[in-house]
C-alpha cells in the first residue's frame, strides 16, 4: 500500500532524526511502501518483569498527525494493566492528552515508561489491574512469564532458566 501524495515535512523530519538518533532501547522504522508505517521494538526497562524482553508494537500516522495522535499497538502478548489482549495502549497521551507538540519519539518513550511504572488505576485490561492491586507479587509473575514465552528469544530464555 502506497502513502498517498508526498509526506508532510515533520513526519519525513521525524523519521530522520529517529534513525539517525535512535533512543536507546527503541527502534522505529517505517515501512518502505508506507512511511506512515513504522515497525517498533521496544527492549522491556531493567528492573521491571519485562527486562530481557522485546517487544514488538506498529506505530500509524493517521493523515491528520500532528493534530491528532499517533495509533500505537503492541504486536507482542504482554501481561499489562494498560494493554488490551489486542495490543491497544491506555496512554492519556494517545487520548485526550494528545498535543502536537509532542512527537513519535515522546511517544514510544512514554510506552517504554509506561512498561516501567504500570498504572493498574486506568487499566484497560481490568482483569490484570486487579490482580496487579490485590496480589502484585502474582501480577509480576504473571508479567515476568509472559515477557519469558512471548519477547524473548526461545535461546535467551534457555540460558535464563540455567540448569
Amino acid at each position: 500500500m502506497a502513502s498517498v501524495g508526498p509526506l508532510p515535512r515533520r513526519i519525513v523530519k521525524e523519521t530522520q532524526r529517529l534513525i539517525a538518533e535512535p533512543v536507546a532501547g527503541i527502534s522505529a522504522t517505517p515501512y518502505q511502501d508506507n512511511l506512515r508505517y513504522f515497525a517498533v521494538a521496544i527492549e522491556g526497562p531493567t528492573d521491571s518483569p519485562y527486562e530481557r524482553g522485546v517487544f514488538q508494537l506498529e506505530l500509524f500516522l493517521p493523515s491528520d498527525y500532528p493534530m491528532a495522535p499517533p495509533k500505537v499497538r503492541f504486536l507482542t502478548k504482554i501481561y499489562h494493566p494498560n494493554v488490551d489482549k489486542l495490543g491497544r495502549i491506555c496512554l492519556d497521551i494517545l487520548k485526550d492528552k494528545w498535543s502536537p507538540a509532542l512527537q513519535i519519539r515522546t511517544v514510544l518513550l512514554s510506552i517504554q515508561a509506561l512498561l516501567s511504572a504500570p498504572n493498574p488505576d486506568d487499566p484497560l485490561d481490568n482483569n490484570v489491574a486487579e490482580v496487579w492491586k490485590s496480589n502484585e507479587p502474582e501480577a509480576l509473575r504473571r508479567a515476568r512469564e509472559f515477557t519469558e514465552s512471548f519477547a524473548m528469544k526461545p535461546n535467551a530464555a534457555e540460558t535464563a532458566k540455567g540448569p
